[in-house]
């Protein structure tokens, strides 16, 4: 909460406005010239107050504020999303190795992937839904 008006606004601040509207830019709200046109007076504005004034008429700007970082976070953290992309580079490697040698036989054989695709899924679901390893687990008093 800022106190005093007429604030200085940093580099970092400024550079986060224009993050800012980049992001307005690519979803449209504004047209390429209107664009150039705000990040010019954003590097061009020495206090915070004309900051806000640049996104004043953009939409969700009182909950972002200027704490100069992104404050987006994916619901599914990283580790869980390399898991969840090495699980299914796994799984189509078995179905094409599968898939090829019942070309070679000539007949569909036994269907032996879900024996590595299924266990291996059921345990990623399951700790993606109990929140297991997440570090968001409720503690008990």
């Amino acid at each position: 909460m800022d106190i005093a008006t007429g604030m200085r606004a940093s580099d970092v601040e400024r550079d986060h406005v224009v993050g800012l509207l980049g992001r307005h830019l690519a979803d449209g709200r504004l047209d390429l010239a209107e664009y150039d046109q705000r990040v010019a007076k954003v590097y061009a504005t020495a206090t915070r107050d004309d900051l806000h004034l640049v996104l004043s008429d953009l939409p969700g700007l009182s909950k972002q504020g200027f704490a100069g970082a992104d404050t987006t976070r994916s619901r599914i953290p990283l580790w869980q999303r390399i898991e969840g992309a090495s699980w299914l580079g796994v799984s189509v490697l078995v179905l094409v190795i599968w898939g090829a040698i019942s070309i070679g036989v000539g007949e569909f054989t036994y269907p032996w992937p879900v024996w590595v695709i299924g266990p291996w899924g059921a345990v990623l679901v399951l700790r993606m839904l109990t929140g297991f390893e997440s570090g968001h687990r409720h503690r008990r008093a």
